[in-house]
């Protein structure tokens, strides 16, 4: 089968199309022959060796498809279901074994590139609209990207909640994506200060939550936006690492910083489905708009690659193996 390979670590230039035998399930897993993996920015971490991995491996971690084989002990699945799952690497490949306890199945009504790309996705959004700070109807919220794919999904979940989102952009052709979204007032943070924006838009009072997936150079002015015991969730870092902060700074108003990642919102089975069925329904039953802004064929991830960090993007990126095996 085809793959892409990281043999060391670095640029996009170290993602290598490679020819790789065909994996086997093992006990519990499932062989997945893959029609969309998504692209996320955990896969350029890893790539560039930010987050530790064992070389060489095939990045990618969000995948649908069509199962080809069941391992010993499998349940629930067989040949021909249509699954998509998310949190185990390899899906940068025509083909991929995954834990059956990460396997979701695919609805009626949605295509497995639509599962793709909201899957990883719309569950970040749903645990930070949820749980990291559940919203609640009234509330103003600040979005940074509004235009990326977690940004397009946690505007509509914040609407859908009853909030009144501030949204950031870099072009205002992002900016109309992100009031199509229903942004009810969206920042070109090219332009403007959005700390300003936002201390303009709320009179002063200042924010219950920021969520920031931007990072270095969000970071200190998002601190500003918040109010009394308002909450910071990072929960990426687009343009680099924040920098060194002493929590003593957390006093300018008994802020709330919190750095969430998804693996400790899915930490059974039962709530796993639960995020999945709220993000599958929504999607199709058309509540849900999933925008995908690009695709590439498995041969041009380096190109994939440049342009999700170059933030030359919108919306979800995937990866087609179009594999005719």
């Amino acid at each position: 089968m085809r793959a892409i390979q990281i043999e060391k670590t670095g640029g996009p230039e170290v993602l290598e199309l490679k020819e790789l035998p065909l994996p086997k399930p093992a006990s519990g897993q499932v062989l997945v022959k893959i029609e969309a993996c998504g692209v996320n920015f955990i896969d350029t971490y890893l790539r560039e060796g930010r987050y530790p991995a064992t070389l060489p491996f095939i990045p990618g971690q969000e995948a649908a498809g069509v199962v080809v084989e069941v391992g010993e002990g499998v349940s629930g699945f067989k040949a021909g279901d249509r699954v998509a799952w998310n949190g185990t690497r390899g899906t940068y490949a025509e083909y991929a074994c995954a834990p059956a306890s990460d396997l979701l199945h695919v609805p009626e009504g949605m295509s497995t590139e639509h599962a793709a790309a909201v899957l990883l996705q719309g569950l970040t959004a749903h645990y930070l609209a949820y749980s990291t700070y559940a919203i609640q109807h009234g509330d103003t919220v600040l979005v940074h990207a509004g235009a990326g794919g977690v940004g397009l999904l946690l505007t509509q979940m914040a609407k859908m909640l009853g909030a009144t989102v501030i949204a950031t952009v870099s072009t205002e052709e992002k900016a109309e994506l992100s009031r199509g979204a229903g942004a009810d007032k969206v920042v070109l943070y090219t332009q403007e200060s959005f700390a300003d924006a936002v201390k303009a838009f709320t009179g002063g009072a200042g924010l219950p939550v920021v969520y920031d997936s931007v990072g270095k150079t969000t970071f200190e002015e998002s601190l500003k936006c918040l109010r009394p015991r308002g909450l910071m969730a990072l929960y990426g870092a687009s343009s680099g690492a924040v920098p060194a902060m002493d929590p003593i700074r957390l006093m300018a108003g008994s802020l709330f910083l919190t750095r969430p990642t998804l693996k400790d919102y899915v930490q059974t089975r039962a709530e796993l489905e639960r995020r999945a069925e709220d993000v599958f329904g929504w999607v199709a039953s058309g509540a849900l708009s999933v925008r995908i802004g690009a695709r590439y064929a498995l041969e041009d991830a380096e190109q994939a690659h440049r342009d999700l960090s170059g933030r030359k993007t919108t919306g979800k990126v995937l990866l087609i193996p179009a594999s005719s095996n």
